[in-house]
């Protein structure tokens, strides 16, 4: 049997781009890992807002701005290397992130980018004590405020990862899962997603294919039933990030706010 969708049938984000004459939007900030690596649907969601991607890759020498004036936001994705690394351009990531925290900035941490977001704030990032991994589709439990914050989230989520995180003191729990169980958690305007719901069809089979190896860890799932699952929970966590995305980056530093409210 096979489980792919019929491409045809896939409905794109819808575009909201702003209409001719209005302010040209900041672009948003995306920091990724990988040469090969993309902002898959969150740039999609992004991109169909109106917003344009300033895509940088301090791995291999880009820098990250002082400040992020200039942008509207910025999303740090997931990778095969750990927040715990001695690297310097993980250790150069993590402290930047101090930028959006102290500039009250829409930030987005995706699996390692959640992970880093969790050790600026003081937590601690480790793999599991029985060294399972979660690598295909697992359920989530969205707490009271995660419903609050978007109501409609999907029964499971797509994850890749081999390392877990604590919530951070002074972090809302958002959503909890069960080998790994701080799945997602807000801090002001910064957000940690464990999970991928960047991950599209075509990032789905270069990871089960060159990522092979860690399908082997406990608690993998086997290849085939990441593309069965998919074509049960995808709809679902695509609309949960659709919902996700509109309400993340129109947030607003508070002292703006009360500015305005003034």
């Amino acid at each position: 049997m096979l489980f792919r969708s019929d491409q045809t049938s896939v409905v794109p984000f819808a575009s909201r781009r702003p209409p001719l004459g209005t302010p040209k939007l900041r672009p948003v900030l995306i920091v990724l890992h990988q040469e090969t690596s993309t902002p898959g649907r969150i740039g999609n969601a992004l991109r169909a807002l109106g917003y344009s991607l300033d895509i940088r890759r301090p791995r291999f020498g880009d820098s990250l701005p002082d400040t992020l004036d200039e942008h509207a936001g910025a999303v740090m994705f997931g990778g095969p290397m750990s927040a715990n690394d001695s690297d310097e351009y993980v250790r150069y990531e993590i402290d930047w992130i101090e930028v959006a925290l102290r500039e009250q900035r829409p930030f987005l941490g995706i699996c390692l980018g959640a992970q880093m977001l969790a050790r600026q704030l003081g937590a601690r990032v480790a793999p599991h004590i029985e060294g399972r991994v979660e690598c295909g589709y697992y359920p989530i439990r969205p707490t009271a405020a995660g419903r609050a914050l978007c109501p409609n989230w999907p029964a499971r989520v797509y994850h890749w990862h081999g390392e877990g995180f604590q919530l951070p003191d002074g972090a809302e729990l958002l959503a909890e899962g069960d080998d790994f169980p701080v799945q997602a958690f807000q801090f002001g305007n910064a957000f940690g997603l464990q999970f991928h719901p960047d991950v599209t069809y075509a990032m789905m089979h270069r990871w089960t294919t060159r990522g092979c190896v860690r399908m082997d860890s406990p608690g993998a799932q086997p290849r085939h039933l990441h593309f069965a699952e998919r074509a049960v929970h995808d709809a679902a966590e695509r609309a949960w990030l659709k919902d996700f995305v509109d309400d993340w980056i129109t947030r607003a530093p508070r002292v703006a706010m009360l500015q305005a409210a003034e």
